[in-house]
């Protein structure tokens, strides 16, 4: 059968959600027995994520090819439960890249290279492509932005284009924002209706319009979208605020979506079965209602912009947390705490009500002593401890400053010619800082790591079926760092009680560090990142036994 494509734009404002609906659309799409590989395209010049400022745009997602992504990408991975890549991310920043090297190779033999039909042709091109590659029925295609800006243009025309091409065969949803101003009391389609008027300047118009609101559509609201946007009452599609965004594919079910998108792209309208999802909201549902909740404190340093407080920068994360707390009957509360708070307060006024402490990625000297007073405080204190990559390496300058003795202990990253330098930067890294190349230069992606028998690492892996090898007997998590344990100091750690429980295959870089079950609750500290491979329904083995203990803390 020919490709299909379903693309998914944004109208009003930023942030509504085009990811949840391109994901839930996706998830539909693939329970109905279609293959499907969704795309993210985002508007900046950036080549990739890995960049950016996390206050900027997000958490990067990290992809197990090494790609970093923009964190849409990691909504696909947990909604369709497979490992996405390269293939699913572009950015404009990659498109001119690629068309202004082929220009410098005289592929376009003499033509004028311009933005149209060069750079449209280079991003169907990359749609294309990626189709082919993972074998797709369905290609769905989330237009970063919002409709109207002269950043995302081009994505918009290339859309344009290969609607003129493939007839019958594109449908194309527009998710916008219907405001309900509390002095008026009732919701306001004009905005919606306005950034349709756009998509049409374009040359598009929507199939379907998905209107993002705090509360459910009326009947009158819905006939005054199909009347001034052109298009079936039945076409537009009611998405309120839900308890969890994984309820989201169920209510666009039950409007009728799914069987609308296939008959509109012509394929045979088979019911999907969505019924062990079903299962797992319902149950979010029941946890919600039972009033269960773990308390966390996360130490972080990405916490603010401006003078507003923001989720998106570790939200890999707070999903991985919120995963394992589930899979325990819990719903996960956390508790911000800024790391250069704790420097000029220290961490005995921060921690009041939680349960367990967490130190994650971070990047840099600033607040770096809070995350050392932090990990500190739960080792001496007895409180269950998780430390994510600069959370691992700070572990260590704690530990080796408290319990080794090395007080001038420190990583090469924020004093690069500390006295012990018990992190300090991989040998392999220093050719690429010489030379300022920061983007993409890191260890990244899954690396095959062997875990010591008998640690408490390897009993979590162990437990839980899929995250070993078993012809191998190997693990793998996804890096993106380039600061490592300094080996010189493995010895004396391990005299002093740290464990080194997990090794990499390639270069034996220390992956995961602990303390045993008789001298502490739960102390682990890992370099990877299994924040990435974590799903709603199959949250990862560390997250996992770390709520344990936090509950356990209670």
């Amino acid at each position: 059968m020919r490709t299909k494509y379903v693309f998914v734009s944004g109208g009003v404002i930023s942030g509504l959600g085009k990811g949840i609906i391109a994901a839930s659309v996706s998830l539909l799409l693939e329970s109905a027995g279609y293959k499907v590989t969704p795309i993210k395209c985002e508007n900046y010049l950036n080549v990739d994520a890995g960049t950016i400022n996390p206050i900027e745009h997000g958490d990067p997602f990290l992809c197990e090819d090494g790609t970093e992504a923009d964190m849409d990408i990691g909504t696909y991975e947990k909604f369709l439960g497979k490992n996405l890549g390269k293939e699913n991310f572009m950015t404009l920043g990659q498109v001119y890249q690629s068309v202004i090297e082929r220009e410098r190779k005289f592929e376009y033999e003499g033509e004028d290279v311009e933005a149209i039909p060069h750079l449209t042709d280079e991003i169907q091109k990359r749609w294309i492509d990626a189709g082919k590659k993972t074998k797709a029925d369905v290609i769905v295609i989330e237009l970063g932005g919002t409709a109207g800006e002269y950043q995302n243009l081009f994505y918009y025309e290339a859309n344009r284009i290969l609607s003129l091409k493939n007839p019958g065969d594109v449908v194309h949803i527009h998710v916008g924002y219907m405001p309900c101003p509390p002095h008026l009391g009732e919701p306001k389609t004009k905005p919606i209706q306005l950034s349709v008027r756009t998509l049409n300047s374009m040359g598009i118009q929507p199939d379907f319009i998905v209107a993002r609101a705090e509360k459910s559509m009326d009947k009158r609201r819905k006939d005054r979208f199909a009347l001034f946007c052109n298009v079936h009452p039945e076409d537009v599609i009611s998405a309120p605020d839900a308890d969890t965004v994984y309820r989201v594919p169920l209510m666009l079910k039950e409007q009728g979506m799914d069987m609308r998108l296939l008959d509109k792209l012509g394929l045979e309208k088979k019911k999907g079965d969505l019924l062990e999802w079903t299962k797992l909201v319902n149950r979010i549902g029941e946890i919600k209602k039972s009033g269960n909740k773990v308390n966390i404190g996360i130490v972080g340093k990405y916490f603010g912009t401006g003078e507003y407080q923001l989720r998106d920068s570790y939200a890999a994360l707070f999903d991985a947390l919120q995963h394992a707390a589930w899979h325990h009957g819990y719903e996960l509360n956390t508790k911000w705490i800024s790391a250069q708070t704790v420097e000029k307060k220290g961490m005995g006024t921060q921690v009041k009500g939680v349960d367990g402490i967490l130190v994650p990625i971070g990047w840099g000297e600033r607040g770096a002593e809070g995350m050392i007073e932090a990990a500190g405080y739960a080792r001496e204190q007895k409180i269950p401890y998780l430390g994510l990559c600069y959370g691992m390496q700070l572990a260590v300058v704690s530990f080796a400053r408290d319990v080794v003795g090395l007080k001038n202990a420190n990583t090469t990253e924020n004093v690069p010619d500390a006295v012990d330098p018990v992190i300090h930067l991989m040998p392999a890294q220093k050719k690429f800082m010489n030379r300022r190349a920061y983007g993409g230069t890191m260890r990244l992606g899954g690396w095959d790591a062997t875990i010591k028998n008998g640690t408490r690492a390897y009993w979590a892996y162990d437990k839980y079926d899929g995250f070993i090898n078993k012809k191998t007997e190997l693990t793998s998590e996804r890096h993106r760092h380039r600061y490592e344990f300094n080996d010189k100091y493995a010895n004396a750690m391990e005299k002093h009680g740290l464990v080194i429980s997990a090794r990499s295959v390639v270069e034996n870089l220390a992956e995961i560090v602990e303390l045993p079950k008789d001298k502490h609750p739960f102390y682990m500290a890992t370099q990877g990142h299994p924040e990435y491979k974590s799903r709603p329904n199959r949250p990862h083995p560390i997250f996992i036994e770390y709520i344990e203990a936090c509950i356990n803390n209670k």
